[in-house]
C-alpha cells in the first residue's frame, strides 16, 4: 500500500487536495490550473488496496512531512473529508479545511452501503458505459468547457476493475466512518463548497450538521448548476462578475467565500496560511 504526491510549488499556504472515493488527481485539472502559482498546492492518488482510513491519513502524513508539509489547509472531495479529519486526528496542523462535496459524518450511511453493493453486484464491463453516460450529463447540466469535458470523458474512460473494487471499499469506510470528536473539537475555519445538483451527498444535511458541531464552521457557498464534482464544475461561460460561478474561475477563489458567506477561501490571503476574517 502506498499514495503518490505531486507538489506545485506557488507564492502562497499549503493546500492540500484529498480526492475522493475515485483516488487520484484525475478531476482536479480545471481547478489546478485555475490556481496557477497563488498556493503551494500539494495533490495526492492512493493506491488501489484495500486499507483502513487510520492507516491511509498516516501515509499521507508521512508523504507530507518528506514533502516539508508540516501544516497548511485541507481540501477533502468527497472521501477525501474523511481522510482531512483522519489526517487531523492524527496531529496534522490544519490552518484550516474546505469539504469539497465532503462531510464529518455521512448523513446517509444507508445510501453508501446500497451504492456499495450495486457496484458489487453489476460486473464492471457495465458500469462503465454507465458512468460514461453519467459523465456525459454532468458536463451538459453543469455547463462545462469543453476542455474541462474532454479531461472528465478521459477520466471516465480510463476507469478500470480495480478502480472500481478500490471504490467499494471506500464507501465501506464511508458508512462505517464517524469522525464526530475531531470535527467536534476543531476550531479552525471549515467552509463547505457543494454542488445543488449532488446526487450523493445531501448537501443541506451535511451543512445542518456542521453549523450544529463544528465550532469553526464558517459558512458554504452551494453552485446550483454543479454535481458532485464540485471542483470539476467550470461552466463554458464565464460566470458574472457580481456572482462567481465556478470553483475552477480565479473570481470565486478570489472573491466566492467573501460573497456567498462571509469569510474568505484560503486563496484570499497570499501572505500566510490563516484567512482573512477567520
Amino acid at each position: 500500500m502506498s499514495v503518490s504526491v505531486r507538489v506545485h510549488e506557488g507564492r502562497g499556504p499549503n493546500l492540500v487536495y484529498l480526492p475522493g472515493i475515485h483516488g487520484d488527481w484525475g478531476l482536479i485539472g480545471a481547478f489546478r490550473r485555475a490556481l496557477g502559482d497563488r498556493v503551494r498546492f500539494v495533490e495526492f492518488a492512493y493506491s488501489k488496496d484495500d486499507v483502513t482510513l487510520e492507516h491511509l491519513a498516516e501515509l499521507v502524513h508521512a508523504e507530507l512531512e518528506k514533502a516539508g508539509v508540516r501544516s497548511g489547509w485541507l481540501l477533502g472531495q468527497s472521501f477525501g473529508s474523511q481522510v482531512a479529519w483522519a489526517l487531523i486526528a492524527r496531529g496534522f496542523k490544519a490552518d484550516g479545511v474546505v469539504l469539497a462535496g465532503g462531510f464529518a459524518k455521512h448523513p446517509w450511511p444507508w445510501g453508501a452501503r446500497l451504492f456499495r453493493a450495486l457496484l458489487s453486484a453489476v460486473p464492471y464491463g457495465v458500469i462503465n458505459p454507465v458512468y460514461k453516460g453519467y459523465t456525459v450529463l454532468c458536463n451538459a447540466v453543469a455547463r462545462r468547457g469543453p476542455e474541462e469535458a474532454e479531461e472528465l470523458m478521459a477520466f471516465a474512460r480510463a476507469r478500470g476493475g480495480r478502480d472500481w473494487k478500490a471504490t467499494t471499499w471506500r464507501l465501506k469506510l464511508i458508512a462505517e466512518g464517524d469522525p464526530g470528536p475531531v470535527v467536534r473539537g476543531f476550531a479552525a475555519p471549515v467552509h463547505y463548497l457543494g454542488g445543488g445538483i449532488d446526487p450523493l451527498v445531501p448537501w443541506p444535511l451535511v451543512v445542518r450538521g456542521l453549523r450544529r458541531d463544528c465550532p469553526g464552521y464558517k459558512g458554504e457557498v452551494i453552485l446550483p448548476y454543479a454535481d458532485h464534482n464540485v471542483l470539476g464544475s467550470s461552466p463554458a461561460s464565464p460566470p458574472s462578475a457580481s456572482s462567481p460561478g465556478s470553483p475552477a474561475d480565479p473570481r470565486f477563489l478570489e472573491e466566492g467565500f467573501a460573497q456567498n458567506s462571509a469569510q474568505n477561501l484560503p486563496l484570499k490571503n497570499r501572505g500566510g496560511s490563516e484567512p482573512e476574517g477567520a
